[in-house]
């Protein structure tokens, strides 16, 4: 087999027309040829960070959308059905992404659950992660997210690293915000890289004390603007992800976009190339990531390095994407799901006010980040969601033991009527729902009970809802079904005021009490910072 075009040499930095063969899926040669072309060839793209649960697809419904877009890898976190249903989901995944011929190199998580505040549905503990890590099929230890747990030395955490060294495994991190004394603790713990910078400065401190850094562009979370000024400073410190990635954002386009954007805007290309084929295949030690002799033919074809319209993909020297074309199949996912709880009442959702001052927690566009503020209420008086100060009511309702309810109060989503909830709450993925008064709420939430996971709208009577069959989590239908019924509840909850370009991403990581600076889980108001609950009244 072979192909030719005008080829993008990241060894050489030069591009000129040649002609690749392969065999075997390696390459055998490449010869430069004299010849005008209009096409470009390049290594397939790789994701260094993903969950591909958040895409709301199983990893073979993903496949069918990464490959067109140029994606050839991914390497992926599968802590979120990990967390539902432990080592099994772990194997769920494993087992389905061998459906299709993306690669998909699986780290084993290390943090289920995320914390010990909240109720998860598995626990993956030391012996669970040293008898997968053992295992050829797992690359690294997945991001480290309970870093305070780390730092003040939790021996589960620390047994679960000193097992990942052991083995020669790599180990991922999730450090938001570290900074000083306790960010070179757990760099020298061993962790390895990290994908929550949220500022240039941040990068280059713990560049400095030996970290990669992934640069994140996902739904909720976008830091490519921020960050991208590392590809001219730390070219080869750096690497693109896109963490989590719900289906509307998937159809449109994958790392391709990212490179494009940064090709147009002037950033040198072969850095950029780079960071999404060569430096996430050394670190994860994976080959060269480059085009040559020897090793894999995972290659592109594309019209335009500025746009990265891909016309061919080849993964592995077998030809799986032409001209719109998807040249393999994928025939669905067998049944995996750990759902036990009955609908809640508007009764276990009433809120009667301790003292006059609330705690609630603020949300912002584009951030996981969460900051804490308060609001004044009638002492004995029962509190409700005030639409005109955008305080609206959070619910999450543990979906594992079917305990009753948690309720907080959050600031930043804008709604003006109805609510909306999702059994995708990072990262015990119980359900979470927000809304403006407690019918809508409490209708919201029974229906997810009903469908034993999705995503739901409600206003009055009128409802709308997407099951999530697979863990409560995902579907392993089409994804551009996903994403059209996806964005179709999106847009209806923007129609009832909500501001936020990602709603249910964003309420999904209210949920996630290891970003700062105070979240809520179905056990109560979390504060990171003192790594402990607070109450609901100051």
């Amino acid at each position: 087999m072979e192909v030719k075009g005008n080829f993008i040499d990241l060894n050489s930095r030069t591009i000129y027309p040649a002609i690749i063969s392969f065999e075997n899926g390696i390459i055998n040669s490449i010869v430069p040829i004299s010849q005008k072309l209009c096409n470009y060839i390049l290594p397939g793209f790789i994701d260094s960070h993903i969950h591909i649960e958040s895409s709301m697809c199983t990893p073979g419904a993903f496949a069918l959308a990464a490959v067109p877009r140029g994606t050839t890898t991914v390497i992926s976190d599968p802590h979120e059905i990990g967390n539902v249903l432990g080592v099994v989901g772990v194997e769920f995944m494993l087992k389905d992404a061998q459906k299709v011929p993306l690669r998909f190199h699986f780290g084993v998580p290390s943090c289920v659950p995320a914390t010990n505040f909240e109720t998860s549905g598995a626990k993956i503990g030391p012996k669970e992660v040293k008898s997968l890590l053992q295992r050829t099929e797992f690359k690294y230890l997945s991001e480290l997210m309970n870093f305070p747990g780390l730092i003040s030395g939790n021996r589960e955490i620390l047994e679960k690293v000193s097992i990942a060294r052991e083995l020669g495994k790599l180990i991922d991190g999730h450090a938001p915000g570290l900074t000083g004394r306790d960010l070179e603790t757990y760099i020298n713990s061993g962790i390895s890289t990290d994908h929550e910078c949220s500022t240039i400065e941040e990068a280059e401190e713990k560049i400095a004390l030996g970290m990669k850094i992934q640069i994140r562009e996902g739904s909720a979370a976008k830091n490519l603007e921020a960050l991208k000024g590392l590809l001219k400073k730390h070219p080869d410190k750096v690497m693109l992800c896109s963490d989590d990635l719900h289906p509307e954002m998937l159809v449109k386009g994958h790392i391709n976009i990212l490179v494009a954007k940064l090709i147009s805007e002037g950033f040198d290309i072969y850095n950029v190339i780079r960071s999404c084929t060569v430096n996430p295949s050394l670190h994860y030690k994976l080959g060269k990531g480059t085009l040559e002799p020897g090793e894999k033919a995972d290659l592109i074809i594309v019209d335009d390095p500025r746009k990265m319209n891909v016309k061919v993909v080849f993964i592995g020297g077998t030809k799986v994407f032409e001209n719109d074309k998807i040249l393999f199949e994928y025939n669905g996912a067998e049944a995996a799901n750990n759902f036990n709880c009955s609908n809640v009442s508007e009764k276990q959702i009433s809120i009667v006010a301790a003292t006059n001052n609330l705690n609630v927690i603020e949300t912002f566009e584009g951030l996981l980040y969460t900051s804490e503020t308060e609001a004044s209420v009638m002492k004995g008086e029962e509190v409700n969601s005030d639409i005109e100060k955008d305080i609206l009511k959070i619910v999450v309702k543990d979906r594992y033991t079917d305990k009753p309810p948690s309720v907080g109060f959050i600031k930043g989503f804008g709604l003006k009527k109805g609510a909306f909830a999702c059994s995708i709450a990072h990262d015990s993925h119980n359900i979470i729902a927000v809304g403006t008064n407690d019918h809508d709420i409490v209708k919201a939430i029974n229906l997810i009970v009903g469908m034993e996971g999705g995503l739901s709208v409600c206003c009055g009577n009128a409802k709308s809802q997407l099951p999530l069959p697979i863990a409560g989590i995902m579907s392993d239908k089409p994804v551009e079904k996903v994403a059209q019924l996806y964005a179709s509840l999106s847009e209806k909850v923007k129609e009832y005021g909500c501001n936020l370009s990602a709603p249910f991403m964003t309420l999904s990581f209210m949920a996630l009490l290891v970003i700062p600076e105070i979240k809520i889980s179905d056990k109560g108001l979390f504060r990171l910072k003192d790594f402990d609950f607070i109450p609901l009244f100051k």
